[in-house]
């Protein structure tokens, strides 16, 4: 359990790390082209992906995301017991991650975001973000395991572009951009609503996943 969690803390540090400062990177480059700037921030963070699930899955499962460990736990492959533990981890090690964006950009360390991401369009982005996720984590495991680093990447460097939220699809990483005013940040007053929308999908797409995917319908316990 140690390793697990250590796991879930390093993920996070680094995956939150590199959204955050990839993000400031990319808005000092890119000189105010936006398009530019969201290329830069979604290549970086599905490459992190990539790596960070390959290296740690067989440690933690690599979930570096509540609403993730929330749909393990539904499935039965995270102990309940353990999801809290889990939870903490992510957002703890997630700060962490985004703070030291901040000092390696010799920014204010600590900081709120004024970026407003509110709306029906913001909050249906990242319902379909999430449900897409979590799909994505649901039917790779079920029928090519092997394949969830590239696809999980790939999913979210694709839903950066796609989804009007540029995808979160991660309560953890929401709370975290709210302590960065940056090109990634979304304002603290914004969060609940996102967190709200992206745990909805999450079981949504659980339940959805139980009836599409029917064998793992069937390995936990289902009709």
């Amino acid at each position: 359990m140690r390793r697990a969690l250590l796991a879930e803390a390093l993920g996070s540090f680094f995956l939150f790390a590199t959204v955050v400062g990839s993000g400031i990177m990319a808005g000092q480059l890119a000189d105010g082209n936006v398009a530019l700037a969201l290329l830069a921030n979604s290549l970086a963070t599905g490459a992190i992906l990539f790596v960070l699930i390959a290296m740690l899955g067989p440690v933690s499962g690599a979930h570096f995301n509540p609403a993730v460990s929330l749909v393990m736990a539904l499935r039965r492959d995270l102990s309940w017991s353990a999801l809290a533990p889990y939870i903490a981890a992510q957002i703890g090690g997630g700060i962490l991650g985004v703070w030291t964006a901040h000092l390696m950009f010799e920014l204010p360390i600590v900081q709120f975001s004024a970026h407003a991401r509110s709306g029906t369009g913001q909050w249906a982005g990242e319902f379909v973000a999430t449900f897409g996720l979590i799909l994505t984590i649901i039917g790779t495991l079920r029928h090519r395991p092997e394949w969830a680093a590239p696809t999980v990447a790939l999913y979210i460097t694709a839903a950066y572009w796609f989804t009007s939220s540029t995808s979160f699809a991660n309560p953890a990483i929401t709370i975290a951009r709210s302590l960065s005013d940056s090109f990634a940040g979304i304002a603290p007053t914004d969060v609940p609503a996102f967190v709200a929308m992206q745990l909805v999908a999450a079981v949504a797409a659980w339940t959805v996943g139980r009836w599409l995917f029917a064998a793992d319908d069937l390995r936990h316990g289902g009709e």
